[in-house]
């Protein structure tokens, strides 16, 4: 009898957890410019919303930048460090690009999508807000895929306008580097900082 409550206990456990997840997650990041706030659709990108999310929970994004920035396109980030260097990431996910599209997702002004290179299903980690509307970003595109917009933003639009406007050289990269300091899906619960031990004489 005992064990049958623990399992009813376990099942329910797991399917609170479960329904937890808001229906549009959202994700905060904080930057040395300022924090925003992107809200996700699930239903129009499932793969890419569910790659995302793992990305931001498993810390991948902090200490990412803004790499690329481009004032009257676009500002992309989350896959290199201020080093240069390109954060290893193995996994990519399949282009939504069209599913999203017929959701009604379009690459408007405070829209976020995945960056990727010339292949389809490239896209792992890097994405990129739209500062204006980007129509021919949008499935089919130039290549017969388009680009695959996962959200918008919902506050902070400023901070995203702040990046836009920053000092670029070469290959359109800030002279100065905007890092992503944290990303947290909102409503998750924050680790616990490590317990200090006290000080103790040497052995």
């Amino acid at each position: 009898m005992r064990f049958r409550f623990l399992t009813l206990a376990l099942a329910l456990t797991a399917m609170t957890s479960f329904a937890a997840e808001p229906a549009k997650p959202r994700v905060k990041f904080t930057t040395d410019l300022g924090s925003f706030t992107v809200e996700l659709e699930p239903e129009a990108a499932p793969k890419t919303v569910a790659n995302f999310l793992t990305n931001v929970r498993s810390g991948h994004y902090k200490g990412t930048t803004f790499h690329r920035v481009i004032s009257n396109f676009m500002v992309q980030g989350g896959g290199v460090t201020a080093k240069g260097e390109e954060k290893p990431l193995k996994t990519s996910v399949v282009n939504e690009a069209k599913l999203a599209s017929e959701k009604g997702l379009k690459n408007v002004r405070g829209s976020i999508a995945m960056a990727r290179t010339s292949a389809p299903h490239s896209a792992r980690a890097q994405f990129f807000v739209n500062v204006v509307d980007n129509k021919g970003l949008d499935y089919p595109g130039t290549d017969g895929w388009g680009y695959c917009v996962f959200g918008k933003v919902v506050e902070g639009m400023e901070t995203v306008d702040a990046i836009k406007v920053v000092k670029t050289g070469a290959a359109n990269k800030p002279l100065a580097p905007i890092t992503i300091t944290t990303a947290v899906v909102e409503g998750d619960k924050a680790s616990a900082p490590a317990k200090k031990k006290a000080p103790g004489k040497k052995k």
